[in-house]
């Protein structure tokens, strides 16, 4: 069965500080758009609705607009702007660089699933 769904009508939508997450819930596939304003940063605006220290979330990701910084546990860091196709393991921070909006488009399913949600 084919499945076509646009990201303008997503099926759901999750409102966090300084962002939103809206996901499309397709068979095979999870697919997610986020957005992170200025200012935005998962220690502050996630990491107390999820209860880790870090995001535990698997990303593969296109950066659609703006500048992101991701930082590892174990010390990495990369910066991601517009182009640019990311795999971000599961135990990093990240947050906005910059004045302009971030918007990205993550395949990987544990967004569009887990991301934001409290632990039960």
């Amino acid at each position: 069965m084919m499945e076509v769904k646009t990201v303008d009508k997503p099926d759901e939508r999750r409102d966090f500080p300084r962002g939103h997450l809206e996901a499309l819930h397709l068979t095979g596939l999870d697919f997610a758009v986020a957005t992170f304003e200025p200012g935005w940063h998962w220690t502050e605006s996630i990491g107390p609705i999820v209860g880790t220290e870090s995001c535990e979330v698997h990303h593969n990701c296109y950066m659609v607009q703006g500048r992101m910084r991701l930082r590892m546990n174990d010390g990495a860091e990369s910066e991601v702007g517009p182009g640019d196709v990311f795999v971000c393991p599961p135990g990093h921070d990240a947050w906005v660089v910059g004045d302009e909006q971030v918007i990205l488009y993550d395949f990987a399913g544990g967004m569009a699933t887990d991301y934001a949600r409290a632990k039960s």
